[in-house]
């Protein structure tokens, strides 16, 4: 692992030499990304209605995507130039998993964000099962270990019980795969021959996109799901869900979304990549500066339609520091989003590590593999060379604070506490192997399914 790591460190050596603070000789101007309508594609809108990406020459036309499949294919094939990716996405692609391609990101686009949900109904039989503080208003975290009897009941009478997340390797798929396993329930396992997640699982796991799941829940389709905002925020506004936990109060400052391109285009065009990659680092500056005082105006670029397009109050109520469950139970959450501070924009290896865990933990990658196979697929994808490159330009134009970017970083985190995390089971992305095998739901060292069996 040590030369690994030597090797990993190597890369990120380039941020050493100062380059250049004039504006880049661009080889290519005009670009075209893509974003699904959610609260944290946020960058992108803030680079352009601001002048960022003009401010490095760049021409750029933003454009919502149906789902993200159509997202990723668009990249790959060219259509896009990049995108506002589910971080699970550049990885997937990379090792094969669903569309090859490769991709990479020189920019990691938020912590937090995402939330889980149920209808009305589930939170009317959950609500007994939840400890409530002295104000009688319920405590969280709240764990999935309340769900558990109402899952049992539905067992019982022979049904379903159905949650939608919005893509097989999205986060929104793993958190609440977590939250569930978290409170002993199985959420089901993919395998080679059996890719609907659902072998062995006490709770059904399907693909719902974002903004059609507030609508799928209150059809009667879905129980609840997995989403970020402000889907959340828009069921208890229409009174059909209670959310029930954030992804921060799941396990605090945890990694979010991403900005992905092929590493195709990256090569051909590497001073166009460093010139998007400082404008979106100088929107999520932004965004963060001065204790979110920006955070308003950019509630209101994001109500316009043509980016999320839901009622500013709906954003506002997770975007400027606040989060609502029950109807009229507003909590603060001053990092419920968070785009800058904490080095969210930097994209550390670890994050892209505790992705492909999980992966393999349900059995999307299908066999074990070395700690040495996480750390060389991480690299692969995660570009903290590039993104420190474009931060270095930023310090020399006066755009940016040396003491705000990580120079020094290996690309790994501190390990994540025990404390930080709703099950109790800290994170090192050093020593994946030995993370997989300490989570008490979840395919171990060996293991591998073979038809709706765990063996090994």
């Amino acid at each position: 692992m040590k030369t690994t790591i030597a090797t990993l460190m190597a890369a990120t050596s380039l941020m050493a030499t100062p380059a250049s603070a004039e504006l880049l000789d661009l080889e290519k101007e005009d670009l075209t990304f893509g974003f699904i309508k959610l609260t944290d594609m946020a960058p992108l809108a803030v680079a352009y209605e601001l002048g960022y990406f003009e401010d490095e020459g760049l021409f750029v036309t933003l454009e919502a995507q149906a789902n993200w499949k159509v997202l990723l294919d668009g990249v790959i094939s060219g259509q896009l130039d990049g995108a506002h990716m589910l971080a699970g996405q550049p990885l997937a692609a990379t090792i094969g998993y669903g569309t090859e391609a490769h991709i990479i990101t020189p920019f990691s686009m938020d912590l937090n964000g995402n939330a889980i949900t149920v209808s009305n109904e589930i939170w009317t039989e959950m609500k007994p099962n939840v400890p409530l503080m002295d104000d009688g208003r319920p405590q969280h975290p709240i764990s999935a270990e309340a769900l558990a009897p109402v899952v049992e009941g539905y067992k019982d009478k022979g049904e379903p019980f159905n949650m939608g997340m919005v893509f097989p390797v999205s986060t929104h798929n793993y958190e609440i795969r977590y939250w569930l396993a978290a409170g002993g329930l199985e959420p089901g396992y993919y395998s080679p021959q059996d890719i609907s997640g659902q072998i062995g699982a006490d709770v059904l796991l399907s693909v719902t996109p974002p903004p059609q799941m507030p609508a799928t829940m209150e059809a009667g389709t879905i129980n609840g799901y997995a989403v970020g905002e402000p889907w959340n925020q828009q069921a208890v506004f229409k009174g059909i869900g209670v959310p029930v936990i954030t992804d921060y109060d799941m396990w605090k400052n945890n990694p979010e979304k991403v900005f992905g391109l092929t590493k195709e285009f990256a090569e051909e065009n590497p001073n166009t990549t460093l010139a998007l990659t400082k404008a979106l680092i100088r929107a999520a500056i932004w965004l963060d500066e001065n204790d979110n005082a920006n955070r308003p105006e950019a509630v209101e670029i994001l109500s316009r339609p043509e980016y999320v397009g839901a009622d500013y109050d709906v954003i506002a109520n997770s975007m400027t520091g606040f989060f609502e469950f029950e109807k009229g139970d507003v909590r603060e959450a001053p990092d419920f989003n968070v785009f800058f501070r904490y080095n969210a924009t930097y994209p550390f290896y670890s994050d892209a590590i505790w992705y492909l865990t999980q992966m393999r933990r349900w059995g999307q990658i299908a066999e074990t593999k070395s700690d040495e196979w996480f750390f060389e697929t991480a690299a692969d994808v995660y570009r903290p060379d590039i993104y420190l490159e474009a931060a270095r330009l930023l310090v020399d134009d006066g755009m940016a604070n040396e003491a705000d970017f990580p120079w020094e970083s290996d690309g790994f985190k501190a390990a994540t506490p025990a404390g930080d995390i709703i099950d109790g089971v800290g994170y090192d992305g050093r020593t994946p192997n030995a993370y997989i095998d300490s989570l008490p739901i979840g395919l171990k060292s060996g293991q591998t399914v073979v038809d709706s069996e765990i063996r090994g």
